[in-house]
């Protein structure tokens, strides 16, 4: 039997997806994402990344200015539209393919991004399978942490759709819950940042990008965010090249919820 289609990056290659993230509050969330992924970028080895469901746009012009080959592959035609205007010749391409059976060669990327896609996916074992299978050197992917705010996802599910509309459920993982899938795949967690302890919709409601800065800091100064904060980007590494002991990820207390 043929495994089922994943489609949800559609969504988030839509204008109205890419609202959420509209005005100042909206590039401020933006920054700090980015921040976080070209940290991380920076320890990776090469220059070639594709971006699996990046048809939000929301790393295509930052890792362009950075000098970074890119690849997009959306699961449909639709999800090309945002990223058109990036689109150039030998710097940024676009394909369309199965987001669980990537249309790649084995370790055809140096490094390989995957946002706001693997908390709406059903296989998402699946897909992490194909990630490290066409990263040469490493994986960074995002995910809502079950050690968060967003335990209460569901309680909270009601309100979110009523500020924000198009919301959907999802899905929450542990570092551990990946590192134990990738482990087999020869990939071990690499490096990790918690973006936010305020869920961003709380910060998409307030729209004063200085004083979610503010409480932001206060979090992180106090302890909260590394303890609690959420989405999680994650760098996985290949395991022969990673530079960081995988003990001194996995063995945390976000591990044992």
């Amino acid at each position: 039997m043929d495994t089922p289609r994943e489609t949800h990056d559609i969504i988030s290659s839509t204008d109205e997806y890419a609202q959420r993230f509209t005005g100042p509050v909206g590039t401020w969330l933006l920054d700090k994402q980015w921040r976080a992924v070209h940290k991380m970028l920076q320890t990776c080895p090469g220059r070639s990344v594709l971006e699996v469901g990046g048809g939000h746009a929301q790393l295509t012009g930052n890792l362009l200015e950075q000098g970074y080959n890119t690849t997009i592959l959306g699961s449909n035609p639709d999800c090309a539209r945002r990223v058109a205007p990036f689109i150039q010749p030998d710097r940024c391409a676009f394909h369309v393919g199965d987001l669980l059976n990537l249309p790649y060669q084995d370790k055809s990327f140096d490094t390989v991004i995957a946002l706001r896609l693997m908390a709406h996916l059903k296989d998402w074992p699946r897909f992490l399978s194909e990630l490290t299978r066409v990263a040469r050197h490493a994986v960074i992917l995002d995910y809502p942490s079950r050690v968060s705010i967003n335990r209460a996802e569901r309680l909270l599910f009601g309100l979110k759709k009523a500020f924000e509309g198009n919301t959907r459920h999802y899905q929450c993982f542990t570092t551990k819950i990946i590192g134990d899938t990738c482990t087999p795949l020869n990939f071990a967690p690499d490096g990790r940042q918690r973006q936010f302890f305020c869920p961003m919709v709380v910060h998409r409601a307030l729209k004063m990008p200085k004083l979610s800065a503010a409480i932001e800091s206060a979090c992180q100064t106090v302890g909260l965010t590394p303890m609690l904060g959420s989405p999680v980007v994650l760098k996985l590494s290949r395991i022969d090249q990673s530079t960081t002991p995988l003990s001194t990820i996995t063995h945390h207390h976000e591990d044992v919820a």
